[in-house]
């Protein structure tokens, strides 16, 4: 699957696109691939708010259970319920579908481009 470049990435495979005031949170392909068969998910409380870097949900699969780091300071306002519901659609379409939570966004995130995301991935 090819990396999206309209995305900036953690170094934690978590992607982000801003759309105004709000931003979509997912995990990569590239994560999604290391984890297997994604069967559960435990995602942010809308309302909660998170601090960048630390652990704010888990995602399980098939291989193991791994946190899902917060990509940026602030609330999250929405959570992907198709995904909680379906939660192999992190594995089947991860730029899309497969989307886990939007946030407000109240810190400057340190953020990867596509190129930076992909070199730190390369060797993986």
């Amino acid at each position: 699957m090819s990396l999206p470049t309209d995305l900036m990435y953690t170094s934690d495979h978590e992607w982000i696109a801003s759309e105004g005031e709000l931003s979509t949170v997912g995990v990569t392909a590239h994560a999604a691939d290391a984890l297997g068969d994604v069967v559960y998910l435990d995602l942010p409380a809308v309302g909660a708010t998170i601090k960048a870097g630390d652990a704010c949900g888990e995602i399980e699969s098939t291989k193991s259970v791994s946190d899902l780091f917060a990509p940026a300071d602030g609330e999250v306002v929405d959570i992907n319920e198709a995904a909680v519901a379906d939660p192999g659609l992190v594995n089947t379409d991860p730029f899309g579908a497969g989307w886990l939570f939007r946030m407000r966004i109240t810190g400057t995130p340190d953020l990867l481009d596509a190129t930076a995301y992909a070199a730190l991935t390369a060797g993986a």
